[in-house]
């Protein structure tokens, strides 16, 4: 007896859905998180840095903008008028104390907070206290401090110290030292915390197998511990290095750049020139110099941080 066969039954393929895959949502997502930060970076960082060196082109005298192109005649200027080249060497200057006394008194300072000896945690916060305030409160208690007809004149007369005694921020010949020493004093302390890290982190067998050589504790220090540290030296002098460069506040409040030129920075210049004598190209030109610095100090380490990651 013949059996009856079932008619075949058609299956409608359904279209293929145009979601993302689960692998696609995991590229995306991420680009979809960070976008309206880079956008925003785009626009309010480099556009407005862009907008400045494009300023600086210009011929913006006064609150009315103008933007008549005048090349660098703006650069011309500023380098020929005797302010800014005072700006420069006083730049110099500064960074070269600043940057020598942080990392001198912030290693010395590690260095003996490392040995763990009775009252280290003490000192330690007493070391760090300076980086809680601002630059403005610095400058305010540094400016009492050197007032020549207070502060350490009269506990230096009152020791029988008088040749200690000095003009401080009134003398052309000291007031970029007194300076240097609040700036010093406020910073130093992010030394010592950068370079104590850095000495935890070294294992005690690398001391313990150069002194079982027969090294002391000086040439284990020099020839074990203090290469291990380069690479937080070299980021200390970075961090410091564009904060000098950027000084602005301290001076604001301790000098403002007196007297005469003898304290005088690239940024307080550059905010006497846009915002007290409207001279918005000038001003612009000072601050794309000022980027073009710190772009010196920063953009070599970027390159030898990346190619160092590139090698791991």
């Amino acid at each position: 007896m013949a059996t009856a066969t079932a008619p075949p039954v058609m299956v409608e393929r359904l279209p293929r859905s145009r979601s993302l895959s689960p692998l696609s949502w995991d590229r995306v997502m991420p680009i979809l998180m960070i976008a309206p930060s880079v956008v925003l970076i785009a626009i309010f960082v480099y556009g407005f840095i862009g907008r400045t060196a494009y300023t600086s082109l210009t011929a913006w005298r006064g609150v009315v903008p103008d933007y008549t192109f005048v090349g660098l005649r703006n650069y011309e200027r500023l380098f020929q008028t005797e302010k800014f080249q005072a700006d420069i060497v006083n730049t110099i200057h500064f960074t070269a104390f600043f940057l020598a006394g942080c990392l001198i008194l912030g290693l010395g300072a590690a260095v003996l907070l490392d040995q763990k000896l009775r009252g280290s945690i003490i000192f330690q916060n007493i070391f760090m206290f300076p980086l809680a305030i601002s630059f403005i409160v610095t400058g305010t208690v540094w400016r009492w401090i050197f007032n020549p007809n207070y502060g350490l004149n009269v506990l230096f007369h009152n020791l029988h110290l008088d040749f200690l005694q000095s003009g401080w921020l009134t003398s052309p010949s000291s007031a970029l030292n007194s300076l240097t020493i609040a700036a010093v004093w406020q910073m130093s302390g992010f030394c010592m915390a950068m370079f104590l890290a850095g000495l935890r982190g070294i294992p005690e067998e690398l001391r313990e197998a150069a002194r079982v050589d027969g090294a002391s504790e000086f040439q284990a220090f020099r020839y074990v511990v203090f290469p291990l540290l380069r690479p937080i030296t070299l980021s200390a002098v970075i961090i410091l290095g564009h904060i000098s460069l950027k000084i602005f506040d301290l001076v604001f409040v301790m000098t403002f750049g007196g007297p005469g030129y003898a304290t005088d920075m690239p940024g307080l210049n550059m905010f006497i020139t846009t915002f007290r004598q409207d001279l918005f190209a000038r001003g612009a030109a000072i601050a794309t110099v000022l980027l073009l610095m710190v772009a010196v100090l920063i953009v070599p380490y970027l390159i030898w941080n990346l190619r160092g990651e590139t090698e791991r």
